[in-house]
Formats: structure tokens, sequence, C-alpha cells
């Protein structure tokens, strides 16, 4: 529907607008029968509300519409993304499993019902088969049945699914994935990445194909590999910007610096986000600060804008720029909260994390060295111990936000608005043994990151201060840059550090005994 606004002009209106209108169209019915096309206009509204990011909108209209038209199964459907997208994980299995008992054979509503049940910590094996009996070769009933196996410990009988869906659907890329993260973490296999291989044999002319398996590969800095991907793809395809992009990004990250100003030089008109990283971390290895601020900032307004405040931290202390105490705070924007759990509280929470700790190394994308991490949301798990924890967790996020400064529009973490609920990008525990550490690191999908201590060893396993504590501030040694830390905290059991989630950090290695946290990322709030 268009409105006429000011003369010469037409107007749509907004969202709110349009859920408002649909609200009281509802209002004013003296039945309380649907018609259909108030009905169907209500599901398309919350379509548009999801895709707008508008889910609580969107939660509001589909409550009163299954109110009103209990057996609508479509709009339960729709109500469980809604409250999956809200993070309301109770409420959305409760949807989904509403809409499959009025429609059985809807494969989207038992693919949402097995998808949120995973998250939320029950037993989804089951839910993901009962998908596959409706439709037995959907990739998203593939994979999720694979991570939740993984998840369930039954790591060989997902290499295995996986392997098999694969030999079906060679061109799978996100199967391929999860394969070769699954079977890193087996024993960090050097053939982790043969799935690949296998398929590229049977479609050697799959681009998306083989950049897939560089990337895998790359991301373990195996150059010689990654170079020979690249080669036999350019043999095989020719080149392409996206080729070049690959053998530009191996030359600049493995040191050849020739061959990487050449390719930086030729692909200067292309914008492509794996190009214009290598490209600032290129011009930091070479001592070129001003032209990797000059590359950066010109990316500030892009989709990949985020992704460069790190590297904008860096460069602004090296050239002993004012904005680097603007970005991370003076003193920097760092605050430990020693939250009131009691031994016996954190015990317990250490026997629940421990029982989640399946896999026998970190996934090949993690930061972790010498332990584990956890996969899926650890906050949307029903344990009653994780539920207690996340509550008093929140209180002290919310402390940290009530206590930054006021907003800066053009600030990455005081720009956005607060005040809203808290929901989060990730959730999880890490579990480092004997030399664990984290590599230094940023969180490029969160607002605010932390850690929580639940176990640590005694000081005397740990070693000389500051073995074990987290450190900001440091660059990736890759870079070598000549910048130390500004901050190191101690870790402490009930210590909750929160931190901006561009700052960069690491966890120091230690010499023995345990080290359990959980961690998460703050979900950026919308403007």
């Amino acid at each position: 529907m268009v409105e006429l606004g000011a003369p010469g002009s037409l107007t749509l209106p907004s969202i709110d607008e349009r859920f408002a209108r649909w609200r009281a169209s509802l209002a004013a019915m003296d039945s309380n029968d649907v018609p259909a096309a108030l009905a169907t206009a209500g599901m398309r509204l919350a379509r548009d509300g999801l895709k707008a990011g508008r889910a609580d909108s969107a939660i509001e209209t589909l409550r009163l519409l299954v109110q009103h038209a209990p057996d609508a199964d479509q709009a339960w459907q729709l109500l469980g993304y809604a409250y999956r997208e809200e993070q309301h994980v109770e409420e959305a299995t409760a949807a989904f499993a509403r809409a499959c008992r009025l429609r059985p054979d809807d494969i989207q509503s038992a693919l949402g019902h097995a998808q949120v049940s995973a998250e939320a910590g029950i037993p989804a094996a089951p839910l993901f088969r009962r998908a596959l009996a409706l439709a037995p070769e959907s990739l998203p009933a593939l994979r999720g049945l694979g991570l939740t196996l993984a998840g369930d410990g039954r790591t060989r009988e997902a290499e295995q699914l996986f392997d098999d869906a694969l030999a079906r659907h060679p061109g799978w890329l996100e199967g391929h994935r999860c394969l070769a993260s699954l079977r890193w973490t087996l024993a960090g296999e050097r053939a982790f990445a043969r799935s690949y291989a296998a398929a590229c044999r049977l479609q050697p002319n799959n681009p998306a194909l083989r950049l897939a398996w560089f990337r895998a590969v790359a991301q373990t800095r195996d150059w010689e590999a990654a170079r020979a991907i690249v080669a036999d793809a350019e043999r095989v395809l020719g080149s392409s910007p996206a080729l070049t992009v690959a053998r530009l990004f191996v030359a600049s990250e493995s040191g050849d610096d020739a061959l990487a100003d050449q390719l930086f030089q030729q692909t200067e008109a292309l914008r492509d986000d794996v190009r214009d990283i290598a490209y600032v971390r290129f011009c930091l290895r070479a001592g070129r600060a001003e032209t990797a601020e000059q590359a950066a900032v010109r990316l500030l307004g892009t989709p990949s804008g985020y992704m460069m405040w790190p590297y904008l931290s860096l460069i602004w202390r090296l050239l002993g720029d004012s904005r680097a105490q603007w970005l991370e705070g003076a003193p920097p924007f760092i605050r430990a909260i020693d939250l009131d759990f009691s031994a016996h509280d954190l015990s317990l929470l250490a026997a629940a994390l421990r029982r989640l700790h399946t896999a026998q190394a970190p996934y090949l994308e993690q930061s972790v060295r010498g332990g584990t991490q956890t996969d899926g949301q650890l906050f949307f798990r029903p344990e009653p111990v994780i539920q207690a924890a996340k509550i008093q967790i929140e209180a002290g996020v919310q402390q940290y936000v009530a206590g930054l400064p006021e907003r800066v529009p053009a600030h990455p973490l005081l720009g956005p608005p607060r005040g809203g609920r808290l929901l989060y990008s990730g959730s999880w525990s890490v579990r480092l043994q004997a030399g664990g550490h984290h590599v230094a690191h940023t969180h490029p999908m969160g607002w605010i990151s932390s850690a929580f201590y639940v176990e640590l060893p005694p000081a005397a396993q740990l070693g000389r201060p500051p073995s074990g504590w987290i450190t900001f501030g440091e660059p990736p040694p890759e870079l070598g840059l000549q910048l130390g830390a500004h901050a190191q905290v101690e870790p402490k059991p009930g210590r909750l550090v929160l931190f901006p989630s561009f700052m960069w950090h690491r966890t120091l290695p230690f010499d023995a005994g345990e080290r359990l946290v959980v961690a998460f990322d703050v979900r950026r709030p919308r403007s």
C-alpha cells in the first residue's frame, strides 16, 4: 500500500506502521474467525518484519494471529522462527512442535523444530532423522544431524554421515566445511580436507568448490598446499579475480613481499574483503602505517568495515594518534567484575561444563590451543545451573553497559543504542590444560566480549604471573609489530572480564592444571 506524502512524492508506510494497522484491523473484527486475507497479510507482514530485524513485532502479531486461528500451522512455524531470532528458545521449541503436530509432513517445521531443539540442548538426533524421513536429501537436515552427532561425542558416526552425503552431493560446500573442521578436531589430520580433493576430481570446473578448499587449507597456514590448490585451479579454470586474490593472500601472508606488492597493484580497483584485509595487514608488516590507515578508513563504511577497527587500533598506536585512546578508552574499556558465586555454585557449573567438552581438539577456526571449546550456544541450554549462571552474568553485563560513557555515534562500542534485551552472537565454554592458551584474536561478530572464570589451577600450578592471564592490545605476532600489551587482567574464580569485541586479546600459557571458562559475545544492538 502506498500513501501520498508531500506534494509530488510517495512515501511507503514503515514496518511499525504496517504492524499497527494490521493489529487495528484485527481488533476491529466482530468475529473471532480471522478472514483468510487478513491471516495471509499478517504472515506476510511477519516475514517482512523478520527480514527487517523486527522479530519482536513479528512475535506480537503472530501471537495475536494464533490466538484467533490456533490451527494455522504456517503462523506457528513463523512464530517459531521469530522466537528463535529473539532467542526465546523454549517458546520457539513449543511453537515449532505445535506446527509439526498441525502439519506432520511439513519439512520446514520439522527442520525448525530439530534445529532449535539442538540449540536448546534437547536431544535432537531423532528430530533431524524425522526431517530426513520427510526429505531424505535435505542438506540442512543432514548438516544438523551431523553436527548433533558430533556434539554428542559420536564423531566417527558424524564423519561417516558427512562423507556419505558428500559422495552424493560433491558440490555441497557447507558439508565439506563441517567435515573438514570435524576431521581436524579428531587428530589435526594432515588430510583433514581430503573431501574437497575428491569432490574436485568429480567436479573439476566448480570454482566455488576449489576456493572453499583453498580457504580451508589456508586457515592452517599451510602455504605450500594452498599455493598448489590455486595453481591447479588456474590450470583447469584459467585466471580469475577470485583466484588472483587467493594467490595474493598466500603471497602476502607467507612473506613473498615482491609478488604480493605486484598483485596488490594489479588488483587495486577490485573491491574484495579478503584482498582489502590482506592489504592492510601487508602494509602494517611493511612498516607503511599511513598507507594502511588510508585503506582501513576507506573501508569503514563498507560491509567489511567492522573488521577494520582492530587494525585501526594498531595503526593509531603506531602513529601516536590520540584516536587510539578514543577507540579503546583511556583507561581501556576493560572491566573485571567479581560476581557473587559461591565455591559450591562454581563447582556445580564446572561439572556441567565438563560434560559438554566432548571434542578431542579445538575446531579449525578457533583461537584455542591446548584445549577444547564447546559447540552451539551455551546460554540456550536448559540445565538449571547454566541458566542460573547466565542470570548473574547478564547482571554483570548490564552493569558494564550502564557504566560506559555517553553514546558516540561513530564509535563501534559506544555508538549502538542501549537498554534493550541482551542477545548473543555466540556463547561457549573453553577448557584449557597444561600449556593451553589463546592466540591473539578479536570477535568480529560481537559488540561486547567476555571471559568468566569458573575453575582455575592452584597458583603453584599456574606458574609465575602473568601465566594464564588475559592480555589486551598485543597484535598477532605474524604482523611483526613492536607493540606491547596495554592491559592484563588476573583470572579469579567468579570473575567476569568484559571488553569491546574489536579489541585484540589473548590468554597466556600456564604450567599445569585445568582452566575452565565461560565466554560469550553480546550481539551489536540495532540502531
